[in-house]
């Protein structure tokens, strides 16, 4: 993810936010040109998820090292 900082990538996640609100009331939003509607929920919320995951990747753990536990399943 070269090139990518937690700045651009949070700056990214807060604009597919904000479409998927405008679009969940009822209304239409442009993103990088394109105009988006409900029919586009999906990929907007797919966008929220992409850019939530690297959000994730590139914070910084908050316990001060140690391990971080990205995804249990219990048995």
């Amino acid at each position: 993810m070269a090139g990518i900082t937690l700045a651009i990538a949070q700056a990214k996640l807060d604009n597919y936010l904000a479409a998927e609100e405008k679009i969940l009331l009822g209304q239409e939003t442009d993103m990088d040109g394109d105009r988006l509607t409900l029919a586009d929920l999906a990929s907007v919320q797919k966008g929220i998820s992409i850019w939530d995951g690297r959000v994730k990747e590139l914070t910084p753990a908050s316990s001060g090292g140690g391990i971080q536990i990205r995804e249990f399943i219990p048995r």
